[in-house]
């Protein structure tokens, strides 16, 4: 499978698993794994699973507008993959804007909410 496929089929899971069972999410993260969201670094699998199983709604759904994913380093596999759409939260009317820009070396991760 080319890079762009598998960018594209592991942006596909993660969002699916993200709306149907957050925690989850624990076997895609490391323990080196860093996620930053809304000015707040947590590092760590366990942290990381934690600061998302406690956000404050229990349904969403994420439509995926775009994923555009390059090669980090060409002496790896590693792609840098950016990730845009929408959140649509149980209850609310209006979508949220949402960006993720990622490395798949799966060390850090950069969570923007609009």
């Amino acid at each position: 499978m080319e890079g762009d496929a598998v960018a594209k089929a592991f942006v596909e899971h993660y969002y699916s698993t993200f709306d149907t069972n957050r925690a989850a999410l624990a076997s895609l993260y490391q323990d080196a794994s860093m996620l930053t969201f809304e000015g707040q670094k947590i590092l760590g699998t366990q942290s990381i699973v934690a600061k998302l199983t406690s956000l404050p709604f229990d349904q969403c759904k994420h439509s995926i507008a775009t994923v555009d994913c390059q090669p980090s380093n060409p002496a790896s596999p590693a792609m840098l993959v950016f990730v845009s759409g929408n959140l649509q939260l149980a209850g609310e009317q209006h979508a949220l804007k949402f960006n993720v820009p990622s490395d798949t070396n799966a060390t850090r991760e950069l969570l923007c909410v609009e």
